[in-house]
């Protein structure tokens, strides 16, 4: 069977009906963020570009029914997204191996650029069902109009961030998470790590470790578990230099480490952020 190969297109930090804190704080972290962007689904967003990924601020209008698994999530990082060229490939691949997904969905964002041009950015994403993923949300995502997502200048950061590096999910069991990724792009892609287990994804990877190896990892900079045994934790970004990133990063209770900048969960919307240089 041909399992998809994983790249990583996106991560999302949900920051439910606060769009404005949310925006205010990672300009502060040293992030160029993309306009707001309202999406026919009801949601809103703004964006960190790099390179080839991006993280996504995604939040919804106080009361809004139409995205309930924003509004009715806590906040912090909880959608990891893989890059696709072909939705309707990635559907049929998820079905042949037996991974419970919803028919490719279709939906835009205008975007207006500087200079008074732009468009509709358009997108087919394919989301996993609702208890197929053990903990926050697991999709593809296709981009039909990547000159209006990719622009050269939403890529430069104070903090010279180029691009994701780590994504780690906590979870008691490794195992069940492993499981679903080795089911989603083929047993070869999962690999064994201390007290845990990793996928690569492009030059980037995601991983699964337990709570212990989490506050190992980040001390008392991880996220609150809120009783939950498995949730998605910390985001680990690359950046051009640390020196740069420890003079854009104005965050209360970060703190610079060899090789590391690590700022706390409480300081950035319930994500533990690490800049590496």
């Amino acid at each position: 069977m041909a399992y998809p190969v994983p790249t990583l297109d996106h991560v999302v930090i949900n920051v439910r009906d606060r769009i404005d804190d949310a925006a205010a704080t990672f300009a502060r972290l040293g992030f160029t963020l993309t306009p707001r962007g309202f999406h026919t689904l009801g949601s809103m967003n703004h964006l960190a570009m790099f390179g080839t990924d991006y993280l996504e601020l995604i939040a919804a209008p106080t009361g809004n029914t139409s995205r309930p698994e924003i509004l009715g999530s806590p906040e912090g990082l909880n959608g990891i997204v893989f890059g696709t060229e072909d939705a309707d490939a990635t559907h049929a691949a998820m079905t042949r191996s037996g991974v419970a997904v919803f028919p490719p969905d279709d939906f835009s964002r205008p975007v207006a650029l500087a200079d008074g041009g732009g468009g509709d950015a358009t997108f087919r994403t394919v989301r996993l069902q609702p208890g197929t993923v053990p903990s926050g949300r697991i999709y593809f995502c296709q981009h039909l109009t990547r000159n209006l997502v990719w622009r050269d200048e939403w890529r430069h950061h104070a903090n010279g961030v180029t691009g994701g590096e780590r994504a780690v999910i906590a979870a008691t069991d490794p195992t069940v998470f492993a499981d679903l990724f080795a089911r989603m792009f083929g047993a070869d892609a999962v690999r064994p790590i201390e007290r845990g287990r990793s996928l690569t994804v492009g030059t980037s990877r995601v991983d699964i470790l337990t709570p212990a190896a989490l506050r190992d990892a980040y001390g008392a900079a991880v996220p609150d578990a809120r009783g939950r045994d498995t949730y998605m934790a910390a985001l680990e970004l690359r950046t051009r230099s640390l020196d740069a990133a420890w003079t854009a990063v104005q965050s209360a209770g970060a703190r610079r480490e060899a090789g590391r900048i690590i700022v706390p969960a409480v300081a950035a919307f319930g994500a533990t952020l690490v800049f590496r240089g």
